[in-house]
């Protein structure tokens, strides 16, 4: 076996990169020829939306398995000149012949399967494409597009992290004569292996052209509600075409103050509310003098986040069908109240209810421009290749994003008609408290480590000074996705001693190693300094990195 393909060697993450620095502008993603897309567009001029668009096709491109043009994507804009930040939700909803009582129909009261097409919503990435370089772009789509075009027509080497993710999630693609397409004599790429995708240069042309219309609408959209059929689902022409005619929504993001940085991330049915909650808990607590990586800090970190995700699970959802109190949940009265359930002597086990319930895959990146505006982007098909169902002709798959609805009718993420879904996905942005200014934009991908993987991020930029490298280089904890009794996960290489008093302070806990620990996260930041030097740091558990122009 090569040393490249046991994941062991592959994913042991101990990185001993440097960050990158630049001053004309910076691109950080999981995949560095994304990031020459992204480099691309902004020497043609474009700025940092334009060249988050050309970075999130070119995504689709080289990582298929995490993301695509038939998912969601959400974004957070800081604009230099007004030094205001932005935010666009562009989730799908569910089909409008979708509810519960066709899911009870259906057989599948008691959860539906991840990739059954009920879980299909409307793929939300391509409106948001479109409508994000309406709101903030300044080159055609047709520019912006051309770098993933070529790219698909051409073919590149797969990176090594992507090919073994793809083979995990290659099984999926068998369900449909397009996601066969996305495997080579019916196997997952391997390793330098080099893959061609002229079915998804073909969409990418038609977008370039025609923009959102083209998608939504005609053959595309035609292909994609017959193949739902054909598997049972119930998503349509007019799904698609009254998404069109909606757009993305843009939202007004939410703050909150932490130490001396303000962390902004978008409003439900993102689930960013819960690293907004669980940082505003920890600043009640001086870190400044704990071991970074002690049990002490880690203890206080997975409590704060017990809790957020407690209460994010359950207001977290449509605000169009049950609007959050987020002035509320946001607040100190509130947030003091709450952090006296942490005990820094012992785990409560009274908030364990708040653990998450699923997993998901997602491609993160984010872009600054040489005029200091930035771009904090994220486009997921929720998990491995979604559905797996692919349109056939058009290579993509469909997003499984309707398996996060609750089928509980009391709760208010339940399914019902054109609702959109509590989604995982959220793009993080950081500026300073005393002027506006841009700090960073960042994020981590990956499902429900998302927050914890955000909290523990700006915690490390926030409270210990380190550099975006650094802070994404740390081990990490995750919350698992099962009932109160799971043990949180640890990545192997933390101390033996915090694994030990995070024991006495009453943690079950289990360590992971190989492969698995992409799970927790795969994360970019891209810092800028007041002389208007950046800092990128890129994730050691992917394939990317961050590049200066």
């Amino acid at each position: 076996m090569a040393e490249t393909d046991d994941p062991n060697w592959l994913l042991a993450f101990d990185s001993s990169r440097s960050p990158a620095l630049g001053t004309r502008g910076m691109v950080a993603s999981s995949q560095p020829l994304a990031n020459a897309a992204g480099l691309e567009i902004l020497r043609a001029g474009g700025n940092a939306a334009d060249a988050a668009v050309a970075v999130a096709a070119a995504l689709n491109v080289t990582e298929p398995v995490m993301t695509g043009i038939g998912g969601d994507c959400f974004a957070l804009y800081y604009d230099a000149a007004s030094g205001s930040v932005d935010a666009m939700n562009a989730s799908g909803r569910a089909p409008a012949a979708l509810d519960l009582a066709r899911i009870e129909r259906d057989g599948f009261a008691g959860g539906l399967p991840p990739t059954h097409a009920h879980c299909v919503t409307v793929p939300g990435a391509c409106a948001g494409w479109c409508d994000w370089i309406d709101a903030h772009g300044t080159l055609a789509m047709e520019r912006i597009l051309a770098p993933a075009i070529e790219l698909a027509e051409r073919g590149f080497p797969v990176a090594p992290i992507t090919a073994l993710l793809w083979a995990v999630g290659s099984q999926a693609l068998h369900a449909s004569p397009g996601g066969r397409a996305l495997l080579i004599d019916g196997r997952a790429p391997r390793a330098g292996e080099i893959f061609r995708n002229p079915a998804l240069a073909r969409t990418l042309r038609r977008v370039a052209s025609e923009g959102k219309a083209g998608f939504y609408g005609g053959e595309i959209a035609a292909t994609i509600a017959d193949l739902v059929r054909a598997h049972a689902g119930v998503l349509d022409e007019q799904d698609l075409a009254e998404h069109a005619r909606e757009g993305s929504r843009f939202d007004p993001p939410l703050s909150i103050a932490y130490r001396d940085l303000r962390v902004w991330e978008c409003a439900p049915n993102g689930q960013g509310l819960a690293a907004l909650i669980a940082l505003g808990l920890l600043r009640g607590f001086d870190l400044s003098e704990q071991d970074p990586l002690g049990a002490e800090r880690f203890h206080l970190m997975i409590e704060a986040m017990r809790l957020a995700f407690a209460d994010a699970r359950w207001w977290v959802a449509d605000p169009d069908f049950s609007r959050a109190p987020l002035e509320t949940l946001l607040s100190e009265a509130y947030l003091a109240e709450r952090r006296k359930c942490i005990d820094p002597s012992r785990a409560n086990p009274d908030v364990a209810r708040g653990t998450p319930v699923a997993s998901s895959d997602t491609v993160y990146f984010c872009v600054v421009d040489g005029a200091g505006n930035a771009c904090s982007f994220i486009n997921s098909n929720y998990q491995y290749f979604g559905t797996g169902l692919s349109p056939e002709g058009w290579g993509f798959t469909l997003q499984n994003r309707g398996h996060n609805f609750s089928l509980d009718p009391t709760h208010p993420n339940a399914l019902a008609p054109r609702k959109r879904p509590y989604h995982t996905i959220i793009p993080g942005m950081l500026t300073r408290e005393a002027d506006g200014s841009l700090y960073a934009p960042f994020g981590v991908m990956g499902g429900f480590m998302q927050p914890q993987g955000h909290l523990q991020v700006v915690v490390a930029m926030a409270d210990d000074g380190v550099d975006p490298q650094r802070a994404l280089d740390r081990p990490r904890f995750q919350i698992r996705p099962e009932d109160e009794s799971a043990p949180v996960q640890l990545e192997s290489h933390l101390p033996r001693a915090t694994r030990e008093g995070l024991a006495r302070l009453g943690h079950r806990s289990e360590s992971v190693d190989g492969i698995w620990r992409a799970g927790f996260g795969r994360g970019q930041i891209i810092r800028r300094d007041p002389n208007g030097a950046l800092w990128g740091g890129s994730d050691p558990r992917a394939d990317g990195f961050a590049t200066p122009l």
